[in-house]
């Protein structure tokens, strides 16, 4: 079943629990625009107006740092939001977006959003709750870069992906990510990240194949973040 403006809202941490009257409300503001694979939704240091929503497709979310290396932030796909913070502070963008599948996206301007967030004060609570998640979310990826070794944070961040985006199947959990995106997901180097997996696919622990990966035991990837 094709997922609406509304259903897409319903499910969001920034308005899950709102009355129906309410959501209508969010829902009648949106707007929908298709991309095609590889266009960019928005680029990191543009003009922060519009929260997104994903009807189809998929898009990755990420960040380039002074030198020049891009670093994967997250995958974005149907049913998810982002964008919220700049929705509301209307700052530049602190990551760029871009679709790396044909993508139908529901939009949202920050003029629009404000106008009612006055009018629906109960709207304010589930914000704050969504941007004090990100703020933990985000602090839990310093932690990682700071605390755990290039094992520990790559099972910590295989473990994130399965419980965001894991699909399951027969053979475990699978994850639709190359070795590359995973790469740029945790900073690492590709030889890396394909030593480790190589590693954990020796002892059992997940398959390998092309832009994806299996996790058939989900406890040794925490036995290894465990092992400190």
């Amino acid at each position: 079943m094709a997922l609406t403006a509304q259903t897409i809202l319903e499910r969001t941490q920034l308005f899950r629990g709102l009355a129906s009257a309410t959501i209508q409300q969010i829902s009648a503001l949106s707007i929908r625009r298709s991309y095609s694979r590889g266009a960019v939704l928005f680029a990191q240091g543009d003009s922060g107006d519009a929260l997104y929503g994903v009807v189809t497709g998929k898009i990755r979310i990420s960040a380039s740092s002074s030198d020049g290396r891009e670093i994967f932030l997250n995958i974005m796909e149907p049913g998810d939001v982002f964008g919220e913070i700049a929705l509301l502070d209307g700052r530049h963008r602190t990551a760029t977006a871009s679709a790396t599948l044909p993508s139908e996206l529901i939009i949202i301007t920050r003029e629009h959003f404000l106008g009612l967030l006055k009018r629906e004060p109960t709207l304010v609570t589930h914000v704050m709750q969504l941007l004090c998640e990100r703020i933990r979310w985000t602090s839990g990826l310093a932690e990682e870069s700071a605390l755990l070794s290039v094992p520990q944070r790559l099972a910590q961040r295989l473990l994130s992906l399965i419980k965001l985006h894991g699909h399951k199947t027969s053979s475990g959990v699978e994850l639709k990510i190359s070795q590359e995106e995973l790469a740029r997901f945790v900073g690492l180097s590709r030889q890396a990240v394909n030593q480790h997996l190589q590693d954990w696919k020796a002892h059992g622990s997940l398959t390998l194949g092309r832009g994806k990966i299996v996790i058939a035991d989900e406890q040794a990837l925490r036995e290894v973040i465990e092992a400190r």
